[in-house]
């Protein structure tokens, strides 16, 4: 297969970056006061086109090394035992815009992770139903959409393990917040892999494959692995990296979005995740000087934890700051994590704030 990709670069954004910008949209980060993120505001990552499709007539085709291919519309999985899961998904490309020289592709500063609650029937009782062969290696996940990336013309397609694909939390998703997926959402069904970043997700899903080996799709073989050079085999990005995010306090210049607040003890909200397991400790930081925050409990396995702390502002121009640590130790970057496609760029995020 060959791999056709586009070099870092430096400067101003190109054309295409801002159209996909507009393509996609990212969460407002005043949107992180919702414990659950309300579906119009959850980031959005669509490669090619929302496809066509008909939740009264679709089907969903479950076929290859299978003892007994299946094939499924909306209405039979819905009849099939439902589960909810409130879910944190961020898209592996987070933050790329803020890396120099930056891989020209989405340009996402902060804004692309969401939380939402996801309705749907376990993957596993679908594919025990399937019964899949011995010599299973791998279950590939085909979508609806499709193009080019790469000069390749595929449809999107990722793989799972077979023992990641019968975890009991990996969904097919039909519902998302109580209601039907919206078509931007991946109407009429798609995959949900918690703790995974969002490319493993995949929407519009029409077909699971069962296959007897690695998958070397465009989406999996050669997209999504960190890179620290050209032509570096990568590690596939997986699970996310440990995170936290603040709502900016104040209020926002239109242009820069440089905040304004008044002077005095000023609460400070926020979320932090990882993927990797719970977050165990929030900092918080007004120039340099990091302060334990207050962190909640998490309220669901694979959601995001809020944090809060407390800022006595004094007059001036001010960088707040925050990150996190989680359960295995690790612990955000004070500056981005190089990667050649400006994948899992977890540093901490930085808000200047005017204090009048």
């Amino acid at each position: 297969m060959n791999e056709k990709r586009r070099p870092p670069i430096v400067g101003r954004y190109m054309q295409e970056e801002v159209a996909l910008a507009t393509r996609n949209s990212g969460m407002p980060l005043e949107a992180l006061r919702y414990d659950v993120t309300p579906a119009g505001l959850h980031y959005l990552l669509i490669h090619f086109d929302i496809p066509e499709a008909d939740a009264a007539t679709w089907k969903l085709r479950v076929e290859g090394l299978v003892a007994r291919p299946l094939e499924l519309g909306l209405g039979e999985l819905r009849r099939m035992r439902a589960k909810t899961l409130r879910v944190t998904l961020e898209c592996a490309g987070n933050g790329r815009g803020q890396v120099s020289p930056r891989y020209p592709s989405m340009p996402w500063l902060e804004e692309g992770v969401s939380t939402a609650e996801w309705t749907g029937v376990p993957l596993s009782a679908v594919l025990n139903e399937a019964r899949p062969g011995e010599s299973v290696r791998e279950i590939v996940f085909h979508g609806a959409d499709r193009g080019f990336d790469r000069g390749i013309e595929h449809s999107y397609s990722r793989s799972l393990r077979l023992a990641e694909a019968m975890h009991e939390d990996v969904l097919l998703a039909y519902d998302m917040n109580g209601a039907p997926l919206l078509p931007q959402h991946g109407a009429p069904l798609r995959l949900l892999v918690p703790r995974w970043y969002g490319m493993a997700s995949v929407k519009w899903l029409q077909r699971i494959e069962a296959i007897d080996r690695a998958f070397d799709g465009v989406q999996q073989a050669l997209s999504y692995h960190f890179r620290a050079a050209a032509g570096d085999p990568g590690i596939p990005c997986t699970r996310m990296r440990v995170n936290a995010l603040m709502v900016p306090p104040g209020i926002p210049e239109f242009f820069g979005r440089r905040r304004t607040v008044e002077a005095g003890e000023v609460e400070i909200l926020g979320r932090a995740w990882s993927g990797d397991g719970e977050v165990k400790r929030v900092q918080f930081s007004a120039d340099g000087a990091w302060q334990d925050a207050a962190l909640e409990a998490p309220v669901a396995p694979h959601a995001w934890q809020r944090w809060s702390a407390r800022w006595q502002a004094a007059r001036g121009v001010h960088e707040l700051r925050c990150r996190a640590t989680d359960a295995t130790g690790a612990i955000q970057p004070l500056e981005p994590p190089w990667d050649v496609a400006g994948f899992g760029n977890n540093s901490v995020q930085r808000v200047e704030v005017l204090v009048r």
